[in-house]
């Protein structure tokens, strides 16, 4: 990261995510809505500013695999392997979810957790201690925008803090790898 650049916009994400508001910052794939995942208020300011449904949740980012069984009942033998094996980044959809504002959770007690290995998203999930929310920051229905300036403005103006950081990458991203894992190893692809 680039130092007091970054280290400022870090400080400032953390205030904000501490106090329960909502941040656009740079993820391992695209351009993000964030917020504690641990906070159903904050998670349901996204919801809204998104348009999303609440029945379709969104997934959430952890610094480090050693944060899993915080959130999970019980995790997954595979989940080990398929964390440190992968290549590009990987959302895995879990059973028995925990410790989570219950929106994120599906019905079926699921949730959705990728291991960010983006050292900005890294950085917050490992200071903030808690996951953070990772939704496309984009309104619902809308296409996901691969860089920040096809970032639309009701997106830009519904935030609490926009982070500076990358916002000049002009690399495009795309959205992860989604797999659904059992307990006793069933994998389901969900989107390669």
């Amino acid at each position: 990261m680039e130092s007091k650049y970054a280290h400022d916009d870090l400080k400032n994400a953390l205030e904000v995510l501490k106090s329960g508001g909502i941040i656009l910052y740079p993820t391992d794939t695209v351009w993000g809505l964030g917020c504690d995942a641990t906070n159903a208020d904050a998670v349901a300011k996204i919801y809204k500013l998104k348009g999303r449904p609440t029945t379709k949740q969104m997934l959430v980012l952890i610094d480090s695999p050693a944060r899993l069984s915080a959130y999970l009942r019980e995790v997954p033998p595979l989940a080990w392997d398929l964390t440190d094996l992968s290549t590009k980044p990987l959302t895995i959809i879990y059973p028995g979810a925990r410790n989570i504002a219950q929106a994120l959770i599906s019905p079926e007690g699921n949730i959705g957790i990728r291991v960010t290995q983006e050292l900005f998203s890294q950085a917050l999930c490992a200071r903030l201690r808690k996951p953070v929310v990772s939704t496309s920051a984009n309104l619902s229905n809308k296409p996901t925008p691969r860089i920040f300036s096809e970032i639309e403005k009701v997106i830009i103006n519904g935030v609490d803090y926009v982070v500076q950081y990358r916002q000049n990458d002009d690399q495009v991203h795309n959205p992860s790898g989604i797999i659904q894992l059992g307990l006793s190893g069933e994998i389901k692809i969900i989107r390669e």
